[in-house]
């Protein structure tokens, strides 16, 4: 039977790992052996408790988890878009947080510095990032501002001698009480996006972090507030002015976020699966049912075309083609797909599926946020009707 994932082996309907190099096989493998060992029978004690295993950060740094395609020279293991796709994948395919937490270092703050920075500022941090020794944070969305970061910017960066001071407030910052340094985006004297490397032991600089939340629990969540934290003139990224790096930064990680969300798909879809397969009612498999299997038809299809999109993606984006549109139909589909999945999950596994002793309402719950942030879905869709006929809608 190939409609379900066993051992090492992920769902895959269609055969598509024969498209997979032999390297990329190996990573998907034992990132699933390392994080069935060390997470999955755990997780849903930790998004109860509101916790993230932080004493998981230097072993993420040792599987490559970190900056996976960052370059050796800089403490990456250079790999593959499509293994870095597959290491989301295995991450979310345990939590949305876990995924979250990689992303936002490898593709919001490792990435950024990679690509704009100074050699002294990628000497000094890339390497103790890519091990988890450094934690990161990436700071755009703030508290008004959202879905329009430029317009409703007020983190302000005003230049004062050698340095500049950064006054504002950053909001939904995944990661913010566990970073030592926060990548942070304000606006110079001339209105201009710029970006700066802050440790977050400077004067002025606060984190507090956001409970009582329904969702992402085993993630960490801050408000970051900046009080006058001044900081050299080497601390600004020197590679990019304008909204077009932070925009970027959320290319990267919406490329994560679209193989992620399929490994919380695989997850509610064999959770179901199985499920449906040993409950019985009237004397038959719920399975047997046809509601049933429509739910089952539906996620296993939408799997199996998502993962295709990634893949195809994954190859666009290490040949240099990649359009953000084209990431954009990526997350945007994906995971409104895994959303739909997790959702149908719960109704399969009835009373049973509101409880932590199974994934789905877990999934469900985080995917409510993962839907949302870096691009909420309509967004997404705006983006892409304005792609496909040259109108503009999000004005």
């Amino acid at each position: 039977m190939v409609t379900t994932s066993s051992g090492t082996q992920m769902l895959d309907y269609l055969g598509l790992s024969e498209l997979f190099t032999p390297e990329e096989r190996e990573i998907q493998r034992s990132s699933r052996r390392f994080l069935d060992d060390v997470a999955l029978p755990y997780i849903g004690q930790w998004w109860e408790e509101g916790s993230f295993p932080t004493h998981l950060i230097r072993r993420f740094g040792e599987m490559g988890f970190l900056g996976p395609t960052i370059p050796a020279e800089y403490g990456g293991a250079g790999v593959s878009s499509a293994a870095y796709g597959l290491i989301a994948y295995e991450l979310e395919r345990v939590d949305s947080g876990l995924r979250s937490f990689c992303s936002v270092q490898s593709s919001l703050v490792m990435y950024p510095i990679y690509a704009f920075g100074s050699e002294e500022q990628k000497r000094e941090y890339l390497p103790k990032l890519a091990t988890g020794e450094l934690v990161g944070c990436f700071g755009l969305t703030e508290p008004d501002g959202g879905s329009d970061p430029d317009g409703n910017m007020k983190t302000r960066a005003r230049k004062d001698g050698d340095g500049y001071v950064l006054t504002g407030t950053k909001m939904w910052i995944t990661n913010g009480n566990l970073a030592h340094i926060a990548i942070v985006w304000a606006k110079d004297d001339g209105g201009v996006v710029r970006g700066f490397i802050v440790p977050t032991d400077t004067p002025g600089f606060k984190a507090n972090e956001v409970r009582h939340k329904a969702s992402l629990r085993a993630s960490v969540t801050s408000e970051l507030v900046l009080e006058d934290v001044r900081v050299p003139a080497s601390a600004v990224l020197p590679g990019v002015k304008g909204l077009k790096g932070p925009l970027s930064c959320l290319t990267q990680a919406r490329f994560g976020i679209a193989w992620g969300a399929l490994g919380a798909l695989e997850a509610v879809y064999t959770e179901a699966l199985a499920f449906s397969q040993t409950r019985t009612t009237f004397g038959k498999p719920i399975g047997s049912r046809q509601l049933v299997q429509e739910k089952l038809v539906r996620m296993l299809s939408d799997h199996t075309k998502g993962l295709l999109v990634a893949w195809r993606l994954a190859q666009l984006k290490d040949a240099g083609k990649l359009r953000p549109q084209q990431v954009s139909l990526g997350k945007r589909d994906n995971v409104r797909a895994a959303l739909n999945a997790a959702r149908s999950a719960r109704e399969i596994l009835g009373g049973s599926g509101i409880t932590l002793e199974y994934h789905s309402i877990r999934h469900m719950l985080n995917l409510e946020t993962v839907d949302t942030y870096e691009g909420t879905h309509d967004i997404h869709t705006l983006i892409l009707g304005r792609d496909i006929t040259g109108l503009n809608a999000l004005e």
